[in-house]
């Protein structure tokens, strides 16, 4: 085992600090932030458009346009699902950012990435009454 350094302490002890900064930094910001939570559920008051949570957003975009939208969310999530065997390189015996060998995959990955940002903004800013397209401006 020439030429690595143990895992323990020094990577684990790293991973606990960013832990309890990345808790303590929650913690401040929802203090700061409260979250922007609606009256309690009325069946006589329903909003228009009804909007899911920020993270659900990009699927009710997509389902907006077809019901059968459903289906490439289930396939991408398949692909996430299987992106560890996907690769099939021979192991890696460093850490690389964006592997040559694994362009297709790091491509893929990035473009599911966007798609998914630009379907919840859309949805977040451009959606009206009736779920009809408007301008935030």
């Amino acid at each position: 085992m020439k030429g690595y350094v143990k895992s323990s302490p020094y990577f684990f002890r790293l991973i606990g600090i960013a832990m309890i900064v990345g808790v303590v930094g929650l913690i401040v910001l929802a203090l700061l932030f409260p979250a922007p939570l609606q009256e309690p559920a009325t069946l006589s008051v329903v909003p228009n458009p009804v909007k899911s949570a920020w993270f659900l957003l990009w699927i009710q975009e997509l389902v907006s346009y077809s019901a059968l939208m459903i289906y490439p969310v289930m396939a991408g999530a398949l692909f996430f699902l299987l992106l560890p065997w996907l690769p099939l390189a021979a192991p890696s015996h460093r850490a690389v950012w964006f592997p040559r060998n694994q362009r297709l995959i790091t491509g893929a990955a990035s473009v599911v990435f966007l798609a998914i940002v630009i379907l919840t903004l859309v949805a977040f800013f451009f959606r009206g009454e009736n779920w009809s397209l408007v301008s935030p401006f």
